[in-house]
């Protein structure tokens, strides 16, 4: 990375907005830039190879879970910020990463321009290709201030992007809404799903369907991903437990 060159666009961009460069705040705004782009840019021209070279071997493949790991990101069209939580399910193969190289792989495709589209599935392509896992999913939900203080100016609007890799492309078969509510079930792992949470986030007034249409689609998506941990709590809502 050439600093030198990051100083020089910086003073060409204040210059270009009528600043003075001169003037006392912003004579080391330059250097303070350049000095952060070579740490949140990092992630440029690397893998997450590294990253998940340490395994451990398991006697079993049932499904890991991680979910909540924060990132922060940049767009590479507007080159601002864009923030959220990604969650990461595999099935193993024999082998699984520790924990904190999930959030490490997360981190190494997060800190370069990117897309939230893109990032999503160069995390999945890294579990499949370095863990030589099974299958995987990864769910990302984020805020883009690209849209947030800019352009239609819209906080708190949040990007879900998803994607699967292996087992589970050839064989789910999820309906829009089925996805949607796992989507859910992941954002709320270990804490109690509501009914009124769900109706809220996935059907719109006019559908307002009941109790048993809910379990029909919560039944579809244990079977379809052999989930166990989706439990029922009865006259309330639905729990993904932790495991």
């Amino acid at each position: 990375m050439n600093k030198e060159k990051i100083m020089e666009g910086v003073k060409l961009i204040l210059e270009g907005i009528g600043e003075d460069i001169n003037r006392e705040g912003l004579i080391e705004t330059p250097d303070r830039i350049a000095r952060m782009y070579m740490e949140i840019f990092e992630g440029i021209g690397k893998d997450a190879r590294e990253v998940l070279s340490k395994t451990f071997s398991v006697e079993n493949n049932d499904l890991v879970l991680e979910k909540d790991i924060t990132f922060f990101s940049m767009c590479e069209h507007h080159l601002v910020p864009f923030f959220g939580k990604a969650h990461i399910a595999y099935i193993p193969k024999g082998k699984v990463a520790g924990l904190s190289k999930l959030a490490r792989t997360v981190e190494v495709y997060a800190k370069k321009p990117q897309l939230q589209e893109r990032l999503t599935t160069e995390i999945a392509d890294a579990i499949m290709e370095y863990l030589d896992a099974e299958g995987a999913m990864v769910v990302i939900e984020a805020e883009h201030t690209c849209m947030t203080m800019r352009g239609v100016k819209n906080p708190g609007a949040s990007t879900i992007t998803t994607t699967y890799r292996g087992w589970y492309r050839e064989n789910i078969d999820l309906k829009p809404k089925e996805i949607k509510l796992l989507e859910l079930l992941l954002k709320y792992k270990g804490k109690v799903l509501t009914r009124a949470q769900i109706l809220d986030n996935i059907w719109n007034i006019e559908e307002s369907p009941n109790d048993r249409v809910i379990d029909v689609y919560i039944k579809n998506i244990r079977k379809k991903l052999s989930l166990d941990c989706i439990i029922t709590v009865k006259g309330i809502g639905y729990k993904f437990e932790e495991r």
